[in-house]
């Protein structure tokens, strides 16, 4: 069995693979209404709080643990650092320790993109060169993924947005009419409702996008007294529309190389829609499109196992 563990900004989770099927238990960190987030420390403290809970109910058997793995940092480049990383590195330490079974670090951003690989069958792809986009509430990239001897994919960034996240677009749209954070899967619902079509001409620059637009349109809309239905579609169809158009310029660039989705905002309906109709892609089953520690545990086997 493979142990990983992940405590992103928002998520607590602990997952075990055993080589076929993920086990998995993930709790998501509590948010005061009409917050847009969490301070750092409210995370450190309520995944201290939430570890021991899940390790019970994943009824871990540590003297079957072959290896374990944790993100210890949001991306696998050097300064990328957030504290809440540090309560699901603690814990790897000391059950590697306990079980005498190696531990290996990786990124959040690995992690993602390797749940969405499993949850779509295609842990093949890394032998191969492809794109995958990590769109969330703390990232919104395309990265070119390449197989590494040491990280198993080696992900460069190669596209972004350069100023708010889709998942921070989306909450803080959210959050001004009145929904509790996150706001996701409340805009997705609303969205399917509304009757309204948007042509939206997103802000690039190269093959990167500026999403502040989209929240200050949303509140001029909200002012105006317009329906929160038409006010979600809005919202995603903009997210939508510069993925589309990051994704079009991604592919003139780098070829018709796989793409392949994942992050919390890419389980929204709307968005899935709009790309599959656009473009072959494969996009994380939804449980494994949130932060989880289904694909660190994923990591732990594949290292265990080169």
């Amino acid at each position: 069995m493979y142990l990983g563990f992940d405590t992103s900004n928002y998520t607590t989770s602990v997952a075990l693979f055993d080589g076929k099927e993920i086990y998995q238990q993930k709790k998501l960190l509590t948010v005061k209404s009409g917050e847009r987030g969490l301070r750092q420390s409210d995370a450190v403290f309520q995944h201290t709080v939430n570890l021991p809970l899940l390790l019970e109910k994943t009824n871990v058997n540590f003297d079957k643990i072959n290896a374990v793995a944790v993100s210890s940092r949001p991306r696998n480049i050097d300064g990328s650092y957030m504290p809440c990383f540090l309560v699901g590195e603690a814990n790897a330490v000391s059950v590697s320790r306990f079980c005498k079974a190696p531990l290996y670090k990786t990124s959040h951003q690995i992690g993602h993109i390797l749940a969405a690989l499993y949850s779509v069958n295609r842990l093949d792809l890394i032998k191969e060169k492809f794109i995958a986009f990590h769109i969330s509430g703390g990232t919104t990239e395309a990265l070119f993924v390449t197989p590494d001897n040491d990280e198993i994919i080696k992900a460069e960034r190669v596209a972004r947005s350069t100023d708010l996240k889709a998942g921070q677009a989306i909450d803080r749209a959210g959050v001004m009419m009145g929904f509790d954070f996150p706001c996701g899967k409340e805009l997705d619902r609303l969205s399917l409702n509304s009757k309204r079509e948007f042509k939206i001409k997103p802000s690039m620059n190269g093959m990167n996008c500026s999403l502040s637009g989209i929240e200050n349109k949303a509140k001029q809309m909200l002012e105006k007294g317009e329906c929160r239905e038409d006010i979600s579609k809005f919202v995603l169809s903009s997210v939508s529309a510069a993925l589309e158009q990051m994704t079009e310029k991604i592919l003139n660039e780098y070829g018709n190389l796989p793409l392949v989705f994942a992050g919390g905002v890419m389980s929204n309906n709307l968005i899935r829609k709009n790309i599959t109709s656009k473009f072959e892609a494969y996009f994380a089953q939804p449980e494994f499109s949130c932060d989880n520690a289904a694909g660190i545990a994923i990591y732990a086997y594949l290292k265990d196992n080169r």
